[in-house]
């Protein structure tokens, strides 16, 4: 077997380096492992889509490293590197010294834009807050800076619409309007949550148009997290795909879209319609997700994989190097990757 990747401390051309990250959240039923073991680097001006699952510890992962998960019921362990606070581990911050990183350095957008602005707050209102917040303005400065970022995303007649409320603006402006204020003091790294959820097509591939253009404006390191293949194809550089909390896979886009190695990955690709190879049924994953609590050791992927041996339930499971900067968490990769290897899997 090939030896595991260690990593190791946060590189010139990264913006961002995340070690061994595990988030708990405490439960009635019990401790929840919502992110176990996470590992990954943020280049400079890259786009690192995250996809997985509902549940598979996208969004928590996102939020952690944003300090914005509860604590408590929740709490973190782990190393979180940035370029621009060297020597510190961001899950150390406290106070003050977190609520200056977070917009000026760490900025994220939520998935749904309805809970995250104020009901009650006119959106000129919010977008000068979050002007404010790091930046030493007087009013009509701040004023004049809100006005450039509303026209910026895309709102037409900004200046009139500054005095809106977020309930008189449709789903794709109110997330224009959270992008401005994300982008009020052109951060470093752009955390998108599930951007364009609850959106139709035409507004998604907008505001997906949108967020590119911004990032290679200003020149931004972006994670963004979806469910959704298809938008993580066309957007990002590189992609790591979650299962239970775990990263199963990370590689540059290119090579996890055409030679993916681990069983889940090739099945969430296998079950995506194909125009070229159409059929009455589409592949399907069998089986349901591990519950987090009381996890039992072994490849969390095998209760449902087609490949899973004996050895796998038993498998110390840890990221395996399987190409030039390819790496996967299953033991039988080489098996994964055969011609053949899936007619077996079931069906729908």
């Amino acid at each position: 077997m090939t030896e595991a990747i260690a990593i190791s401390d946060v590189a010139p051309d990264e913006v961002l380096r995340v070690e061994g990250l595990h988030t708990f959240i405490r439960t009635e039923g019990g401790v929840v492992r919502a992110v176990d073991d996470v590992s990954f680097s943020l280049r400079r001006s890259e786009i690192l889509g995250v996809v997985g699952e509902s549940g598979s510890g996208k969004s928590v992962t996102c939020r952690t490293l944003m300090g914005l998960m509860p604590s408590p019921p929740a709490w973190s362990i782990g190393e979180v590197h940035y370029a621009g606070r060297p020597g510190r581990n961001l899950l150390e911050l406290r106070g003050r010294e977190l609520q200056q990183l977070r917009g000026a350095h760490l900025s994220m957008i939520f998935q749904d834009p309805m809970s995250a602005l104020n009901p009650v707050m006119r959106v000129g209102d919010q977008i000068e807050e979050a002007v404010a917040a790091h930046a030493r303005l007087g009013p009509r400065d701040r004023r004049r800076r809100a006005l450039e970022l509303l026209d910026r995303v895309g709102i037409p007649a900004a200046a009139r619409r500054m005095r809106a409320y977020p309930h008189e603006f449709s789903g794709g402006m109110r997330q224009r309007v959270l992008i401005a204020a994300a982008i009020a003091s052109r951060p470093q790294v752009l955390f998108a949550d599930e951007p364009t959820t609850a959106l139709d097509v035409i507004i998604q591939d907008q505001i997906l148009s949108l967020l590119l253009e911004l990032q290679r404006d200003f020149g931004m390191s972006m994670v963004l997290v979806s469910h959704d293949l298809g938008v993580i194809a066309e957007m990002c550089d590189r992609i790591a795909v979650m299962y239970a909390g775990q990263i199963v896979e990370l590689a540059d886009a290119q090579t996890l879209l055409t030679t993916p190695s681990h069983p889940y990955t090739i099945s969430l690709l296998r079950s995506l319609p194909d125009s070229e190879h159409r059929s009455r049924y589409l592949p399907s994953i069998v089986g349901t997700p591990p519950q987090l609590i009381d996890v039992e050791p072994g490849c969390r992927f095998a209760p449902r994989c087609a490949l899973a041996v004996e050895e796998c339930r038993a498998w110390d499971t840890e990221l395996i190097a399987v190409g030039d900067e390819h790496l996967v968490r299953c033991r039988r990769h080489e098996e994964a990757r055969r011609p053949g290897a899936w007619q077996e899997q079931s069906f729908v």
